[in-house]
């Protein structure tokens, strides 16, 4: 092959170059928030097995064999919309991350896209504040995810990431529970449900929403830039 084709060939290969702004890159982003909308509504049933506190005295009872799987399986309803934060960030970088982030809020301001509704009343909803943490923690990902990242460093920020919006998400719970003078068992069953279990899944699929954004960004590289 003549050097003029091998350089053609190179020429359209993802080498960590940065997305400019283009119409691809507009339409990319707009699609990436389309997804973050359905990926709020979207509700994932897992089942996994599970030890229960109770198992010694439960295996010593008579039970089919139904109710023993029943006992050792736990089903539970996932909703994936902080893998689909660092998918979106994996996917367009940090500055276009944040951006698209920020259109998503914005639009939340003005129409019902977020969980429980939208408008400007969601700001003393006690959960905008894992919404508001996705800022920073796209930030911190973008930042690390910059150019050729080592696929072992992946773990580390997904875990790192998450934390930051469960962490910030709890802060913001507490100061709107304050405000609202609200009891103490209202605001612990809403931070058992929001960072609960919910944070073991959320770091395992922000794990997979990185490599697949990582992915797909070297296919799609070519139309955002």
């Amino acid at each position: 092959m003549s050097k003029r084709y091998t350089e053609q060939i190179n020429s359209f290969k993802y080498k960590g170059e940065p997305i400019k702004i283009t119409i691809g890159t507009l339409v990319v982003m707009l699609l990436c928030i389309i997804l973050l909308i359905v990926a709020t509504f979207c509700q994932i049933t897992i089942h996994h097995p599970y030890i229960p506190g109770d198992f010694l005295y439960f295996l010593g009872q008579e039970h089919t064999e139904a109710e023993i799987i029943r006992h050792f399986i736990k089903s539970y309803d996932y909703i994936p919309q902080i893998p689909m934060i660092f998918f979106i960030v994996a996917l367009l970088g940090r500055k276009f991350g944040i951006t698209a982030i920020v259109m998503y809020i914005i639009l939340g301001m003005f129409f019902p896209i977020f969980a429980l509704g939208g408008g400007i009343s969601y700001l003393f909803e006690y959960g905008f504040g894992y919404i508001l943490a996705y800022l920073p923690a796209v930030f911190f990902a973008g930042t690390l995810l910059k150019g050729k990242t080592d696929y072992l460093r992946i773990p580390v920020i997904a875990l790192v990431g998450v934390v930051t919006i469960h962490l910030l998400g709890i802060l913001y719970l507490l100061f709107i529970s304050t405000l609202r003078q609200a009891p103490w068992e209202l605001v612990s069953s809403w931070i058992a449900s929001q960072s609960g279990v919910q944070m073991l899944y959320d770091v395992f699929f922000t794990i997979i929403a990185i490599i697949l954004g990582k992915q797909l960004r070297k296919l799609l590289w070519i139309v955002m830039c």
